[in-house]
């Protein structure tokens, strides 16, 4: 606990993004920092593992972003990792007969017409189902967002592949063009996605700007990104960074200043404490009383996850000069290339699929023979399925109701985590921005507790 003249203490449980984005802007504003992690390494889900057959680190999945990104952006110049995403401006479009369609925005008109060349050039599409679509993006983007539809409204409980049939789009078009758009921005099918949440993925993501639908794709391992440098940049700014520890639970008294238990037993006291742990922990941190006292924690655990898996292959040579690749019509929803390592994507698989990673792989690698033939001539080395029961949670409708505000009616607890209220779905911009705006409740708190 900290003395009037002191700046206060900040307890961190959780170093993935959110957590790691709460002790950057804390310890940047002024405050003592301790960060929390259960793990030997900070990241979260943004992490990397080492694959003992290859002898090489892998990422635990691929974690892209667009070029509307700011906040992770911000987040990695700060941590002195500018450089970490590798912008693409062109998107490779594989439709089912293995034809290859390239989409880009174009510079010289403004948005959102700058898309509109990119659209027209999808000829795996008619041309009626191409105006369609382009007539849907400027009704679908007409809306104003405004973070959250009003809940219980007729709009927060559609799905977007409601509303696309509703409003003329075709089943092709909303398969090959639709589905590919949201699916992997939100963790879910057209079919069980929310319509206010795929609307804020178009008009951030493709409409609001020239660079908005820019593929980031990381340059380097997520490890030395979200591990090497951002613990390199807390430790500079003062912060103490625990690893390999696990927090128990979060006590308090509803007032001012909370004390966190370790596995051992031990105590620590915190003038406030920040929460960046996924959604189905915290009740099992968060003693009794302050629990009750939360009620907007307690639609939570009705928050359901979103699963992810990643078939990893290892061929003897390239099979495609491309570094990614949309595939339309098949299981696997994204390539991304490094030399004869493959990674393929299958987004909402919880939905998709109920196979094992032996058959997963399978039919992932017969996807991949029927597109390249360098496929069917490349002898495989080694193959690796990751999957993450969790790696998201489900952007269905009535969810933006179970999502809570960062701050808390207990003035020193705080939460962040891309499942909070942060107007994103599940990504790392959202997982960014929850931890900024928790600190900016918290130093709000802060300041009218000094002013009164």
């Amino acid at each position: 606990m900290t003395t009037a003249s002191e700046p206060p203490t900040v307890a961190i449980v959780g170093g993935g993004l959110a957590g790691l984005a709460a002790a950057l802007e804390a310890a940047e504003r002024g405050l003592r920092v301790a960060l929390f992690e259960q793990s030997k390494t900070l990241g979260g889900r943004a992490s990397s593992l080492f694959d003992a057959e290859t002898g090489e680190w892998i990422d635990s999945g691929p974690h892209v972003a667009l070029g509307c990104c700011a906040g992770l952006l911000d987040f990695c110049r700060r941590i002195g990792a500018g450089d970490a995403f590798e912008p693409h401006r062109r998107l490779h479009f594989i439709a089912p007969n293995g034809s290859r369609y390239d989409f880009a925005p174009w510079q010289w008109l403004p948005p959102p017409l700058h898309l509109l060349p990119g659209v027209m050039g999808l000829r795996f599409l008619s041309l009626g189902q191409r105006w369609a679509i382009v007539r849907g993006a400027m009704r679908l983007g007409r809306k104003p967002i405004e973070g959250k539809a009003e809940a219980g409204s007729a709009e927060d409980a559609q799905t977007i592949g409601q509303w696309l049939r509703r409003h003329g789009q075709s089943d092709r078009a909303i398969e090959l063009f639709w589905s590919p758009v949201f699916v992997s921005a939100l963790g879910e099918t057209v079919d069980h996605a929310s319509l206010p949440a795929a609307r804020q993925v178009l008009v951030e993501g493709f409409l609001g700007s020239r660079r908005a639908s820019d593929l980031l794709v990381p340059r380097r391992l997520l490890k030395e990104v979200f591990h090497v440098a951002a613990s390199r940049r807390l430790a500079e700014l003062g912060v103490t960074i625990h690893l390999a520890a696990r927090v128990e639970r979060v006590i308090g008294d509803c007032g001012r200043g909370h004390a966190i238990i370790l596995p051992d037993g031990t105590a620590k006291q915190f003038d406030f404490v920040i929460l960046a742990v996924p959604w189905q922990r915290v009740r099992s941190l968060l003693a009794d009383d302050l629990w009750n006292a939360c009620p907007a924690l307690q639609g939570v655990e009705r928050i359901e996850p979103g699963t992810i898996s990643t078939v990893h292959l290892w061929f003897d040579r390239p099979i495609t000069s491309l570094p990614h690749a949309v595939l339309l019509g098949r299981l696997g929803q994204w390539l991304f290339a490094r030399e004869g390592h493959l990674q393929v994507v299958v987004s909402a698989a919880h939905r998709l699929i109920a196979c094992d990673p032996e058959e997963l792989q399978s039919r992932v690698g017969e996807e991949l023979r029927t597109i390249w033939p360098a496929a069917r001539e490349a002898r495989l080395l080694h193959a690796r399925v990751l999957k993450h029961p969790a790696a998201v949670f489900s952007m269905q409708p009535g969810v933006e109701r179970l999502r809570p505000a960062q701050a808390m009616p207990i003035g020193s607890l705080f939460l962040a985590g891309d499942w909070t209220a942060t107007g994103w779905p599940s990504t790392m911009e959202g997982a960014v921005r929850s931890g900024r705006l928790a600190v900016d409740a918290l130093l709000r708190q802060v300041y009218s507790s000094r002013s009164a």
